[in-house]
């Protein structure tokens, strides 16, 4: 029969070409690429801040859980594209019998298995970690149930998105890059939507932030900064962790700012709000939007990548050559989600920065921001100094003194 190879192609280049401009269009449009008016400031110095035995503390343990971290990723990397791009894992998928999605599901799951269970030496060695760096809380037996939890998260996610790429390649032998990527990118945004109300719930507890003063205030700082707020909750953190946290989620009717019960329960009034002012700050700029905008246009970006580097599609292939093309795409996923995370990641930073600025406009409480970082970053037992590459590769948030020295620019300078 003939070769669809050059067709699909010219389909998946046109997909990935839209993708491209539109991830570009809406980082142009929505991306504070100078969230600072007149620039960053430079960053405090380490010993103005901390002392050295808390730097060192930080240090040591920001060393070993890089070295642990880096050496999951590595590993489980590594399996990937063994599985991926060698024959063990095409033979053994395309060996499967049944109804296709089932066949999708199974090598997912089985794919998912050898994955975590490769990565697994590592995480224990993190845990371990924490628990001798006092940060961890919870039982062997209930991070066991998480790793479980997580696991069976991220195959009904993955094998949904798998399902629906493989479905397409079956039905649309030439088109399938162009209406696969759109798939993905509606995943996307149903699942940005769908996450703090579906899977949140699986790993913590929430309830609304009790009546009271602190309340009061939050509710007041969500009128000063315009956002509406139906609720704030807490989340039982303090069951795994000691660290303090706070983040915004979902956006539309499923949009909520989350505040840690360790933050709620050991942090001053004026610093919970600092926090609070900061997530209030996301919801204001619609930032999880932006993220998922960027994320549905990636989506469709990455599929028509896919479409150029998978083999080509025959007409009259058999039901197993599509199933046995999915080691290869996850291990194509993994390597992708590594190489991109520069790109993520600054725009995180740029998007954090500007939160920053404006937690710091609206509570005009500057010394409480920099309290509040600096116990964060002591309770999180971070270092204030990780190596420039790795904060530029890894780094999602600005540092803790490049935060601190917005907060001392905006002390000493005019606020406007």
């Amino acid at each position: 029969m003939l070769d669809n190879t050059a067709a699909v192609r010219r389909v998946a280049l046109g997909t990935a070409l839209v993708g491209a401009a539109a991830f570009v269009l809406i980082a142009l449009a929505r991306v504070p690429w100078h969230p600072v008016p007149g620039g960053l400031p430079d960053p405090v110095t380490a010993s103005s801040v901390f002392t050295r035995e808390q730097i060192e503390r930080g240090e040591h343990y920001a060393l070993w859980g890089r070295i642990w971290s880096w050496s999951r990723l590595a590993v489980t990397l590594a399996v990937a594209l063994w599985l991926g791009f060698g024959q063990t894992g095409r033979r053994w998928a395309a060996r499967l019998r049944g109804w296709w999605w089932v066949r999708v599901i199974m090598v997912v799951l089985a794919l998912s298995l050898v994955g975590a269970l490769v990565a697994l030496p590592f995480g224990i060695a993190l845990r371990m970690l924490g628990l001798d760096e006092g940060l961890v809380t919870s039982s062997w037996a209930a991070w066991s149930l998480d790793q479980v939890k997580g696991l069976l998260v991220t195959v009904v996610g993955t094998s949904i998105a798998v399902a629906a790429l493989v479905g397409c390649m079956r039905r649309l032998p030439r088109l399938w890059p162009a209406v696969a990527g759109l798939a993905a990118a509606v995943l996307v945004v149903l699942g940005s939507f769908a996450y703090p109300v579906v899977v949140e719930p699986v790993f913590n507890r929430f309830v609304s932030l009790p009546d009271g003063a602190l309340r009061s205030d939050v509710l007041a700082l969500a009128d000063a900064e315009g956002v509406a707020v139906d609720d704030v909750l807490v989340a039982d953190a303090s069951r795994r962790t000691t660290t303090l946290n706070a983040y915004v989620s979902g956006f539309g009717h499923s949009r909520r700012v989350v505040l840690y019960d360790t933050l709620v329960d050991d942090s001053p009034r004026n610093e919970t709000l600092s926090v609070v002012a900061h997530e209030l700050a996301h919801a204001k700029y619609d930032d999880v939007l932006t993220g998922t905008l960027l994320g549905a246009s990636g989506a469709l970006l990455g599929v028509g990548l896919l479409g150029l580097v998978l083999p080509g599609s025959r007409r009259g292939r058999t039901d197993g050559d599509e199933v046995s093309t999915v080691p290869r795409v996850l291990a194509l996923v993994a390597l992708a989600t590594l190489l991109t995370a520069p790109v993520q990641n600054g725009i995180s930073r740029a998007i954090e920065t500007r939160a920053d600025r404006t937690a710091l406009e609206v509570t005009n409480a500057p010394q409480a921001f920099v309290d509040l970082q600096r116990r964060l970053a002591l309770r999180s037992h971070a270092d204030p100094t990780p190596p420039a590459w790795s904060q530029w590769w890894f780094g999602s948030h600005p540092t803790v003194l490049q935060r601190i020295g917005l907060a001392n620019r905006f002390e000493a300078g005019p606020r406007d």
